[in-house]
């Protein structure tokens, strides 16, 4: 196994960093309520998702 010879210095160090950053997670609007959801899942105000509504989703927004 491969050891480092030197110390990595802190501009290589942050330079090398400076591209993993966090993405905002993409939403889109509900077409039964117009809030903001998450894509390919069931709306989180009102349960929707293709046309179905769907209680458990339901429940667990009032739950919370």
């Amino acid at each position: 196994m491969a050891l480092p010879k030197y110390k990595t210095s802190r501009a290589n160090t942050h330079s090398r960093r400076s591209n993993w950053k966090a993405s905002a997670t993409t939403t889109i609007s509900c077409p039964s309520c117009g809030a903001p959801a998450l894509p390919h899942m069931a709306c989180p105000n009102c349960g929707a998702f293709r046309g179905r509504t769907y209680r458990s989703a339901i429940k667990a927004n009032l739950a919370e």
